[in-house]
């Protein structure tokens, strides 16, 4: 269980607040008017079901990522905090990617995953992590995790945010419409590799 810093509002009325934060995160568009049309929070945000059940892996990284972010869980909306789930099948990767609004903490729970991450200064932190072990991304770094041993790997990764956001490298660079020669240039790749790689994931030009 990761420690929780307790602290007290000056306000008299803090559940006035959470209402209208929770109305907020679930009402993207107001009313003309400025008022929310939306009903008053129930149980339902504050609770999350999806963590309990393995993601589906059969995908090109072989791995899942079950968020329960302010989009599953209203209820963390100006709380500061959020949990996902990871599954990662055997020789699956989480490649290269950043969460540019939150710091991470990620558990393994089963197996064992190769997991580091990038300084600002290209150090390298990195180390296999087995059942029990605990490692810390900080916010915006570059950062991965790769399947090791004869296990599936489960971990659950806890954030400082309720919306940590996500960038992965190689989506970036070969899932999109940026021309091929630009994409040579910025990566040092060859022609034949990097359309190999915009066929792979999707991108265009």
């Amino acid at each position: 269980m990761l420690p929780i810093p307790f602290s007290f509002s000056s306000s008299p009325h803090p559940l006035p607040l959470l209402r209208r934060r929770l109305l907020r995160r679930r009402s993207p568009l107001p009313h003309p008017a400025g008022f929310s049309q939306e009903k008053s929070p129930s149980h339902l945000d504050f609770v999350f079901s999806g963590l309990g059940v393995a993601g589906n892996t059969n995908n090109i990284f072989k791995a899942a990522v079950t968020p329960a972010f302010s989009p599953q869980l209203p209820g963390l909306n100006g709380l500061g905090i959020s949990a996902a789930r990871l599954d990662i099948a055997i020789g699956g990767v989480v490649p290269l990617h950043v969460h540019p609004a939150a710091s991470e903490v990620l558990v393994v729970i089963q197996g064992s995953i190769v997991a580091g991450f990038i300084s600002s200064s290209n150090s390298v932190y990195y180390k296999t992590l087995h059942k029990g072990d605990t490692i810390v991304f900080p916010q915006g770094l570059l950062h991965f995790q790769v399947q090791s041993g004869v296990l599936p790997a489960v971990a659950f990764g806890s954030f400082s945010s309720p919306n940590p956001g996500l960038q992965i490298v190689s989506l970036a660079l070969f899932a999109n419409s940026l021309p091929s020669p630009l994409v040579e240039k910025v990566s040092f790749l060859d022609d034949a590799e990097v359309k190999k790689l915009k066929k792979v994931f999707g991108g265009t030009n």
